[in-house]
């Protein structure tokens, strides 16, 4: 997420014109927000804003979900990012779920060979930690990102922030937000019958 601060305020909508929303703005900074979203209930869990979005930076996140229930079952529906399928992840689920067995060296051998060897391990049904990864190209399918272009549309699209600081206060209070008063499971609408005849 940018963190734009617009040159000069917006112009209201009037009798005859539409808002109008300054071109013109100073890149103040970017920040990344990690979220969950509990399809149960349609809330956001434990978002996590940072400058990066690295391996580290995702099982740090994944730690802090898991944190909430250290002994509960999980499972994650995430999209094929590599982050979502890293040396770090392997090496939290083996731990968190008392796994004994030689994980292997990463692009040599065993477990940690490759994205591919790695990803299976972290989808298996056996675990009680698990994940499973959206097919390539059907990111809708993965429910937090329909929130994402909640928060895109309702908050970040037509704000001005002076500084990151400033967004990260305001998605934190968009959050909360949703959470109190917004949020429900999302209702699935399509029936499978084809989109165009």
């Amino acid at each position: 997420m940018q963190a734009l601060q617009r040159l000069h305020a917006s112009k209201p909508a009037a009798p005859g014109f539409v808002e109008r929303i300054e071109e013109h703005y100073i890149r103040r900074g970017t920040q990344c927000l990690t979220a969950n979203l509990e399809v149960a209930t349609g809330r956001i869990l434990t978002p996590t804003l940072a400058s990066t979005r690295n391996e580290e930076d995702f099982a740090n996140h994944i730690l802090r979900t898991l944190s909430t229930d250290l002994d509960g079952e999980w499972i994650f529906i995430i999209d094929n990012l590599n982050t979502h399928k890293s040396e770090s992840l392997v090496h939290l689920v083996a731990e968190l779920c008392d796994l004994d067995q030689e994980l292997g060296v990463k692009g040599r051998g065993g477990i940690m060979r490759s994205t591919t060897t790695r990803a299976a391990f972290l989808a298996d049904s056996t675990h009680r930690i698990r994940f499973v990864y959206t097919p390539k190209r059907a990111s809708w399918l993965n429910q937090v990102e329909l929130w994402f272009s909640i928060l895109a549309r309702r908050l970040l699209k037509r704000a001005s922030f002076t500084s990151v600081d400033d967004l990260n206060t305001r998605v934190m209070a968009f959050i909360d937000y949703f959470n109190l008063t917004i949020a429900k499971p999302f209702k699935w609408t399509y029936t499978g019958r084809p989109l165009v005849a």
